[in-house]
């Protein structure tokens, strides 16, 4: 069974009762696929990015198309799961509890418990890439993702590296899009860059829980940390 299989199979689960909303999703998760740890990952980024985009939406009010094909270059759900995943999205919206309480629910179960959890980073880039698709990110949207970081313990130069790579578009300091303080000498610039590349491989993306798809979106991180790191180079040569 695929994961879109599986997600469909909770979904439909949770869409009969409404009032339990994304708890009951989440605790079905927590039991069914107690022992299978690798597709209870990957089940729970794709619930956790689906859901919380909904959040984002009904904090910032509006659902632009953009924003609509922002989240299928994340996601390419199969034909026959389009509506289930629409009952998630739609059942997270409805759901009465705050998107903080749902927030923390979905770091526990994606989390690995310490601060920095990459996962939960994965998660927030995600949320950024849906965020700045009509150009910009508005003001609420800031908020509403800000809060999750510090939900999420994602500190603050983790979630300034994160942001400068959508809100700057590749322009930012390029010090902030690889995460080291300026001024730092070139050996340990060059020792965080092929940190970052490494730790954004592909293979390392889907061993920690992401699905396939997600993996659009670390080309255009790796392609964000590149060009900030080629910046860096060409200052230092010049200087």
């Amino acid at each position: 069974m695929s994961i879109w299989d599986r997600l469909g199979d909770f979904i439909s689960r949770a869409s009969f009762c409404a009032t339990s909303g994304i708890s009951e999703l989440v605790e079905g998760m927590r039991t069914i696929l107690s022992g299978d740890a690798d597709l209870r990952r990957r089940v729970a980024f794709s619930v956790a990015m689906i859901a919380l985009s909904a959040k984002m939406a009904k904090a910032d009010g509006i659902v632009t198309q953009n924003e609509v094909r922002a989240f299928q270059e994340i996601f390419e759900v199969p034909r026959d799961q389009t509506r289930n995943v629409a009952r998630l999205y739609d059942l997270a919206k409805r759901d009465v509890a705050g998107y903080e309480i749902y927030a923390e629910r979905m770091a526990q179960m994606c989390g690995s418990g310490h601060s920095n959890c990459m996962m939960l980073e994965d998660i927030l880039d995600g949320l950024f890439h849906i965020a700045k698709a009509d150009g910009v990110v508005h003001e609420r949207e800031g908020i509403f993702l800000h809060r999750i970081a510090e939900i999420f313990r994602i500190d603050e130069v983790h979630y300034e590296a994160i942001m400068a790579r959508h809100v700057n578009l590749g322009a930012g300091d390029p010090y902030i899009v690889l995460g080291i303080e300026r001024g730092k000498p070139f050996d340990e610039v060059k020792k965080r860059y092929r940190k970052l590349v490494s730790d954004n491989h592909p293979d390392r993306l889907i061993a920690r829980g992401l699905p396939q798809e997600f993996i659009k979106i670390a080309t255009t991180r790796v392609a964000a940390i590149n060009a900030a790191y080629e910046m860096i180079e060409r200052g230092l040569r010049h200087a």
